[in-house]
Parts: structure tokens; sequence; C-alpha cells
């Protein structure tokens, strides 16, 4: 037993030719899993009479209403429904609601311009060669390419057509530019407010290192894109993006529509263990509260820029009361940042054991919700942010001691 947990504490267990063997197993089985899940449709609808892709008939069925010039009946449930049902011919499928603004009927329109089928396989595969091109720029290294195509958040976001890809890609590209070319970071930041409830964090993460030139090229980025949207679209695209946000909240977060146990936010646990709203509120509040100020320092300190970059990854998906289970592919960003830092200056105890907890967190956190009502996505994310704090004072610490040795010497 005693060597079981120093194995653990070391990490020594998880060799590479290991890493490689259990990213070829899960890659393996995930592919049989999607190519069974295809075979057995009907069509383009599963045996469990949900669309192939799931979530990405929404996108599909507003990229129809964007065609047909009514985008404006997206945000309105039954009009968005009865969109999602034509693009399958009339036939009966569960409503998926259109919740994004008014940029993401960009890429609506765009996938929407072929079949659906089609139009599904473009945006994953385009939007997954993006997340893959990210993480191989963080982490440069020959085995890169295969343990981030078999992270198990990569399959469950292909199961729901969902757009975590392009949310890593983006946020991993941003980070990984900003010091090379600040401006171009900006724009992919702007380009993240398709999904706003993630840029809590950024402008404070920003602000804190003083990143004036990738603030600017943000906020230009984010006035271009709305100036794009009143042309192309109208204002009262917007003004029904914004009716709809009451639905958004108390149908979607609040109630749980979309399935407690696919929400992994500190929000959704309180609620899933019979706590308030506003009790629900109040714990997501005071978490929010404690990653800004945590993050703001460790923005604003001397800690290594990936320890800089995997809290904001990891921070940005606590701060939010609406994280799904196919979010976790932004977590991919943050463990790759994290390895590169261990890779290059070491790691310490625990370290490359939690990072692989984290890795297939997203694999277990759906099917131990269910058993257990534990979001298991929360507490991973919540040790790696502690973990990561860590880090960066304990490194800071030993600065201090070498510094002083050097004095004395």
């Amino acid at each position: 037993m005693a060597h079981f947990w120093q194995s653990l504490r070391s990490g020594e267990w998880l060799t590479p030719a290991r890493a490689r063997g259990y990213s070829l197993i899960l890659l393996g089985l995930g592919a049989i899993a999607v190519a069974g899940w295809i075979a057995m449709s009907d069509g383009l609808i599963d045996r469990n009479g949900k669309p192939v892709g799931t979530d990405f008939s929404n996108v599909y069925a507003a990229g129809e209403l964007t065609w047909q010039r009514r985008p404006a009946e997206a945000y309105e449930p039954a009009l968005q429904h009865a969109a999602e049902k034509a693009v399958f011919r009339g036939r009966e499928v569960p409503f998926y609601g259109w919740h994004y603004p008014p940029f993401f009927f960009a890429v609506a329109f765009l996938v929407a311009a072929v079949p659906y089928a089609w139009g599904l396989s473009v945006w994953l595969v385009t939007s997954f060669a993006a997340y893959l091109a990210a993480m191989r720029a963080i982490l440069p290294r020959s085995e890169t390419l295969l343990i981030a195509a078999a992270f198990p958040a990569v399959f469950v976001n292909i199961g729901h057509g969902q757009n975590g890809f392009l949310t890593a890609a983006l946020l991993g590209g941003a980070l990984h530019l900003l010091d090379r070319r600040p401006w171009l970071a900006g724009v992919l930041i702007g380009l993240l407010a398709y999904k706003p409830q993630f840029g809590v964090l950024i402008p404070i993460a920003l602000l804190a290192g003083g990143r004036w030139s990738t603030i600017g090229a943000a906020v230009a980025t984010i006035v271009g894109l709305l100036a794009l949207s009143f042309v192309t679209l109208g204002g009262g695209v917007w003004h029904a993006f914004m009716d709809s946000m009451t639905f958004t909240q108390t149908v979607v977060l609040e109630q749980g529509n979309t399935g407690w146990e696919k929400i992994q936010s500190i929000f959704s646990a309180v609620r899933m263990w019979g706590g308030s709203v506003h009790l629900a509120y109040a714990v997501q509040i005071a978490l929010a509260v404690m990653l800004a100020a945590s993050l703001a320092w460790l923005w604003h300190s001397d800690a290594a820029f990936e320890l800089k970059a995997a809290g904001l990854a990891v921070g940005s998906l606590l701060a939010t009361p609406y994280v799904l289970d196919y979010d976790l592919v932004v977590l991919g960003i943050a463990i790759a940042y994290f390895a590169r830092l261990g890779l290059n200056q070491g790691f310490r105890a625990c370290e490359i054991s939690l990072l692989a907890a984290a890795w297939i967190a997203p694999l277990l956190t759906r099917g131990i919700a269910h058993v257990t009502a534990i979001p298991l996505g929360l507490p991973v994310l919540l040790t790696l942010y502690v973990f990561i704090l860590r880090r960066a004072v304990l490194d800071r610490a030993s600065v201090a001691i070498g510094a002083q040795a050097i004095a004395q010497a």
C-alpha cells in the first residue's frame, strides 16, 4: 500500500508507454462507439429518437431560419422546435434551444448551406482540427496529438455536435499567441464572445497582466461583431436574444432542464443536492469572487506563464454556473500548459496523477452524477485550480530560497 501511494505521489506509474497505450485504447473504443452509434441510427435519428449530433440540430435549424431571413424566430422555443423538426422532415425530435448571441448565426448560416449530415461533419472536422492545432502549438511533442485526440471530452463533444472544440481552440490559440502576437490573441478572445459565460475572468486576467494591446483588440473585435450582426441581421434579432434570456435562465439553468448530471458547476451541484436557487447563486458568486481575486494575483505575479494560462482555463470553467461536460474540452488546454511546465521544470508531488485524473474525468462525470449526485468535473476542476495556485506559491518560494542562498554564498 505504501508503494501504491508513493507511486501516486511521484507519478512514476504513468510512463510514456502507458500514456500512449491508454490513449490508443480510449481512441479505439471511442471510434467504435461513434461508428456503432451512427450505424444503428435510422437515417439521421439515433436509436433513442434523438438527432445524430443532438445539439447540432439547433445550430442547423437556426441556420435554416437565417437562410429564410427569419433568424429572430430561433429565440422562440416553439418556432425553433418547429424548425428543428422540419430539418428531419417533420419527425418528432426533442427540443434543443438556441441560446447563443447573434454572433453565432454566422456559423449556423454556413453549416446550413449544405445537407445536415455534411454540415455536421464539416463542423466537427474543422473545429476538431483547430483544437488539435492549438494543443500541438501549446505542447509541441510527438505524443500530443494522440493524447489530445483520445481525451474523453472529445467524444462527449462529438456525441453532442457541440462547440467545445471551437471554445478550446479560441482560448488555447489566444493564450499561445498572447506574447507572440498580442493583437491576434485579442481577436481570438473577442471571438469567444459567442459564448459569453466563459469570458467572465478573461478581462480580469488581462488587466492584471497589463495586456493592453490584447484588451484593445478584443474590444475592437466585439464591437466589429456587434456592428456586423446589426448590419446583416438587423436590430430585431438582438431584442429577441435579450427577451430569450429569461427562458434560458429560468428553464435551462435554474430548473435544470438540460439535466443536472450534465452540468459541472457548483451552481448545479447545489441545485442537485436540493439547495434553493438563491443559495446556488450565492455559492456560485462567492466562488467567482475567489477565483477573480486569486487569478488577478496569479496574472500580476511573476509566476510561470504556463500556470497563468492553466489557471485561466480552469477558472473560466469554474466561474460560470452553466458549464456542460462537453465544455470540458477546454480542460485539455489547462492540462497541456501544466504538463508543459512539469516536463520543462519537473513535477511536484501528486501533479502527474492529478493531471491524469483530470484527463479521464470527462469519461466518468455523467455516469457518476447519475449514481451519486456528484458532478465529478467540479471537484476535479477545484483541485486542479488549487494545485495551480500551490505550484505558483511553491515555485516562488523556491526562487526566493535560491536567491537567498546565492546572496549568502
